[in-house]
């Protein structure tokens, strides 16, 4: 079972420094940890649609209404909390994100959206290995004191961001095969847009 610590713990392992047991122990290792990982986390949630996270939500219309152009506010959800809306459900639905609302003329408003899930038994083992990745790019100048260690961390945050996010996405069918109107497409045509 993963926890934070064993997250922290890995980006620590990474720039060779000592291993934690917990968040709040009286250690720079522990201190610094403290500090960055929900940011570094959260930052890392909003880099990609991750599978994991998403959630579906139907949002009922606020009683406070936009001064102009839309009609309706929808509170954004607090739990789990969006960190990105993602779509509504209609694509031809016109909405804009303002502060922690939604400014849209429908009402409900159904949509998908990044949740903040702090449970990291959720996580994707490979998404596990890039919240590692970049908090140890973050969190080794202010350890190690280097700044070539975190240039190289910082790349080996890039390319498991780049794994994960190519088997992240190839889960599931492709968004370019649930928009095709099927009944204008032959399946030779669905097949060959898959591949795009």
């Amino acid at each position: 079972m993963a926890s934070d610590v064993d997250i922290c713990n890995s980006a620590l392992n990474m720039i060779g420094a000592s291993n934690i047991i917990s968040l709040t122990e009286d250690s720079k290792a522990a201190r610094v940890c403290n500090q960055r990982y929900e940011f570094v986390r959260d930052a890392v949630f909003r880099a990609h649609p991750w599978n994991p996270l998403i959630r579906r939500i139907e949002l009922a219309a606020d009683e406070e209404t936009p001064a102009f152009e839309f009609e309706k506010f929808h509170t954004l959800p607090s739990d789990p909390y969006c960190l990105r809306v993602l779509r509504p459900e209609d694509p031809d639905t016109v909405f804009r994100v303002e502060g922690r609302k939604i400014a849209s003329s429908t009402t409900p408003f159904k949509m998908i959206y990044v949740a903040r899930i702090t449970d990291p038994n959720e996580y994707d083992t490979l998404l596990i290995e890039t919240i590692a990745a970049r908090l140890a790019a973050d969190i080794s100048y202010a350890l190690v004191n280097s700044a070539s260690l975190s240039q190289s961390m910082l790349g080996v945050y890039e390319t498991k961001l780049s794994e994960a996010r190519f088997v992240d996405a190839t889960e599931g069918t492709p968004d370019n095969i649930l928009n095709i109107d099927r009944a204008s497409y032959s399946e030779s045509d669905i097949l060959i847009s898959s591949r795009f």
